[in-house]
């Protein structure tokens, strides 16, 4: 299997949150996420998290003992929770965390677990690629959005809103009926989306994290299919390029967004 990486940070003033890593035959993509202000929890900070967590999972793939994903995930997530669990408070919600993307090709078949929102893409031999994400917190964000609705923004009463739809979220991680996301709890790792598929139904995969679909939604620059034709011309930095441009040319608009770490993965070549 021919993997190729590209990472690249939204902003230069701070370190890169996201993680991508490979070992032989497997692929591990963690987009990592904190509370701004909530430094004081944690003295080791996001990215630490991202890149301790994703090299413990690389190091269980790589020993190939057939262990399903989620029990590597499950492993990894307590090894990196009792590291740091005497120093920082791990089990506030404001902690270090981070979605999870990963895909093992092993005999015939490709594995993958989806944590949260990062992208898989299945790039089929006889159809159109498939799309697989975890969209709970998608969901549980857009419920608990929901009072904003028509309250003008900068209004005394839309931060107070926002705040309160902030707690209401944060409730909802990693407890049943809201979503799920690596963090302190291994038990997470149980929730999250896994699949199978036979190796040779594809042609490869790749994994974006959200900063890298970005692309796609909400900037709509191409659809998925576009996605592949654009690692297959110019592979994961081509994408991020393309990414960066969007985002260069919305700054200011209706349409903007704030620059965000964005990191591809595309497995090709896979064994058959």
């Amino acid at each position: 299997m021919d993997v190729s990486l590209a990472t690249s940070a939204g902003r230069a003033d701070r370190s890169n949150e996201d993680f991508v890593g490979a070992v032989p035959g497997a692929v591990v993509l963690l987009d990592g996420a904190g509370i701004p202000g909530a430094e004081s929890l944690c003295l080791h900070g996001v990215a630490w998290y991202t890149h301790r967590l994703g090299g413990a999972m690389l190091g269980h793939l790589s020993r190939g003992d057939g262990r399903e994903l989620a029990a590597i995930l499950a492993t990894a997530i307590g090894e990196i929770a009792a590291e740091h669990g005497d120093t920082c408070d791990i089990a506030d919600p404001s902690s270090p965390q981070a979605t999870v993307a990963m895909v093992r090709a092993q005999q015939d078949r490709l594995d993958w677990l989806l944590l949260a929102d990062s992208f898989l893409i299945i790039d089929q031999v006889d159809a159109g690629p498939v799309v697989i994400t975890d969209d709970r917190e998608v969901t549980a964000r857009r419920e608990c959005s929901a009072p904003l609705a028509g309250i003008a923004r900068g209004t005394p009463e839309y931060d107070r809103v926002r705040a309160s739809c902030v707690t209401a979220l944060r409730a909802r991680r990693n407890q049943p009926g809201g979503y799920w996301i690596a963090k302190d709890d291994p038990r997470a790792a149980r929730e999250a989306v896994t699949g199978s598929r036979s190796l040779a139904d594809l042609n490869g995969v790749a994994l974006l994290s959200n900063g890298a679909s970005r692309i796609v939604n909400p900037y709509g620059r191409t659809d998925w299919p576009g996605v592949l034709d654009l690692l297959r011309a110019g592979g994961p930095a081509g994408v991020i390029a393309c990414v960066r441009q969007a985002e260069a040319q919305t700054t200011g608009g209706a349409d903007a967004h704030s620059p965000d770490d964005a990191t591809v993965a595309h497995c090709t070549h896979l064994p058959r």
